[in-house]
Order: C-alpha cells, then structure tokens, then sequence
C-alpha cells in the first residue's frame, strides 16, 4: 500500500492543489490568531518535535562531519564581512531545512491524529 493510500482521505483528500489553492491557504494561515492553538499544541510537543528534527537531520547526513567542516569553515572566514554573510547563509539553510522537516512531521501527525477520530455521522 503506498503512503498516499494509508492516509484517511478526511483528513487530506487523495488529490492535487493548485497553485492557488494553496496560496489561499497559506494567506488564510497568516490571519491573525488562526495559529494560536496550533502554537499551543506545537509548545507541548517541543521536546518530541526537537528530538524528531535532530533525529531527521541526522539519518540525512545534514549533522557530522559535513556540517562541523561547514562551520569550521564559515566560524574560520578571516573577512568580518564575508564571515557575517557565510554565518547568516548558514542559519538560513539551517532554518529552512527544519521547517521542511516540520511540515513533513506536521503532515504525518495530521494524518496519525485523524486515523483516532471517531467517524462522523451524515446527516
């Protein structure tokens, strides 16, 4: 069974977004208050969250021995100015590469969450 077909299509429908709709969404999320619970239940989570991204950088070889040349190198730049902007590339790709891996989670969890509802009746 591929992973698209074990999700419950409540919770993510077995189809394609447009472009559009996914910046509709995206322009609904940055409303305000509309992240505070998730922020809430993000907050409760962290330890685990933390530990998870760790995990995943790990088994995708993002932490080790390429990643302390990387800031040895950057840590090493003798211009301050090139150093500044070699640090700052750094945390950028750092930072996005933790909040691909947090989407990926937060879809997975989404989907583990939804496999626990109790179906709802139609009316």
């Amino acid at each position: 069974m591929s992973p698209r077909a074990a999700y419950h299509e409540a919770a993510l429908p077995d189809r394609s977004y447009t472009a559009a709709e996914v910046d509709a969404a995206l322009a609904a999320l940055v409303e305000p208050g509309r992240l505070s619970h998730a922020q809430d239940v993000v907050t409760h989570a962290a330890p685990t969250l933390q530990r998870m991204l760790a995990e995943a950088l790990a088994q995708g070889g993002w932490f080790g021995e390429v990643h302390d040349a990387e800031i040895s190198r950057v840590a090493g730049e003798p211009d301050e100015s090139e150093r500044a902007t070699a640090v700052s590339t750094l945390v950028a790709d750092q930072t996005r590469l933790g909040m691909f891996v947090g989407v990926a989670v937060g879809f997975e969890l989404a989907h583990e969450l939804a496999k626990n509802q109790p179906p709802t009746e139609e009316h």
